[in-house]
């Protein structure tokens, strides 16, 4: 039997646990992945892509575990009230083949986005770091605010998006939340202005530049969140070129990130590096970094791994027949059969 999470069983286990803490412990599972980078059997996402959108399929696997997720990236779907982005996925040893849990993703997915945005900017923003700038205020935004400001300190979080709606909701759901001050802008030139951390995530399918390198700021760190499909980006490429760029699998990221308008031997670096100690992060205090994030594989396997481990802890999830248990592994046709058919057979 496998075990199924649905969105219900993640929303409690992350109020039971308090969402700073399973944020915490996300990035304890991220790091401890990470450090084990050559472990992995790696490949970029494998993608379907249509003029509204894309889904794709994200596989990962080490010696003992083997993990998928299913995503789909649609700006246009809140015209049918259904989000930008929705995901399942699951666990499976790698021994037998057997799955051991099936999940929901999307909100998951929110939650490892955001720890591994903090997990990075520990090692390239600024330490004395205290305010950022939002840029599109939709799903994921309240996600970063959050991790950023219980992990990272962030005391002051400037925000804009081209919908206002956006922005008032995410006002109306952290505008309680102690130490925490928000400051709605009118514009991405305005929020960025004097911001220690800039993080984009938006959802539109298009070549954007929403930062420009007039907007750059000495030891300024960039998580770019929203560039993460072909023909999708987020920065000017003269933001990467005066900057020192990390990524997560750099084979994926040539494909799907913001380097992809760059060229080929434009040069970053993979984060596992910094992490191992391999290379430097952040530099000095003026050096301008960019997290060219577009959400890697290995993510969803520490997600997958904390959620099954917190379900257990918590009795949350439910069991549910993913393949037969056969007294007969050879039998599977028996499987048809009903007890009542058996019994008169037996009996004939």
């Amino acid at each position: 039997m496998a075990l199924l999470l649905s969105t219900h069983d993640v929303a409690a286990m992350t109020r039971r646990m308090g969402l700073p803490e399973l944020l915490k412990r996300l990035v304890g599972y991220l790091e401890a992945d990470y450090l084990r980078w050559q472990d992995f059997d790696k490949t970029p996402r494998i993608a379907a892509h249509s003029a509204d959108g894309v889904i794709e399929l994200m596989p990962i696997a080490d010696h003992e575990l083997y993990t998928f997720k299913y995503v789909n990236g649609h700006p246009t779907n809140y015209r049918f009230g259904l989000s930008t982005v929705m995901a399942f996925g699951a666990l499976a040893e790698m021994a037998t083949g057997t799955p051991q849990v099936l999940s929901e993703l999307t909100i998951s997915t929110a939650l490892r986005t955001a720890a591994t945005s903090v997990m990075v900017a520990k090692r390239l923003a600024r330490p004395d770091a205290k305010t950022m700038a939002l840029i599109g205020n939709g799903a994921q935004s309240e996600f970063q605010a959050l991790a950023f400001h219980h992990l990272l300190g962030i005391e002051e979080i400037r925000l804009f998006d081209i919908d206002p709606a956006a922005t008032a909701k995410l006002m109306r759901h952290l505008q309680s939340v102690p130490g925490l001050r928000l400051v709605p802008c009118q514009s991405t030139a305005e929020a960025v202005k004097g911001a220690d951390i800039v993080t984009t995530v938006t959802a539109d399918k298009t070549n954007a530049t929403i930062i420009t390198p007039e907007m750059l700021e000495p030891g300024m760190h960039i998580n770019g969140v929203g560039g993460d499909c072909p023909g999708k980006t987020e920065l000017h490429r003269g933001v990467l070129e005066q900057s020192s760029v990390f990524v997560e699998f750099e084979p994926q990221s040539r494909i799907e990130g913001d380097i992809q308008q760059m060229p080929a031997d434009f040069a970053v670096t993979e984060f596992w590096r910094v992490l191992s100690g391999q290379v430097p992060g952040r530099r000095d205090a003026q050096e301008i970094t960019v997290f060219d994030s577009v959400g890697f594989a290995l993510e969803d396997f520490s997600m997958l791994r904390l959620l099954r481990d917190c379900a257990r802890e918590l009795g949350l999830g439910s069991e549910i027949s993913l393949v037969p248990r056969m007294a007969d592994p050879k039998d599977l046709f028996g499987e048809l059969i009903t007890p009542e058919a058996e019994s008169q057979r037996r009996a004939a």
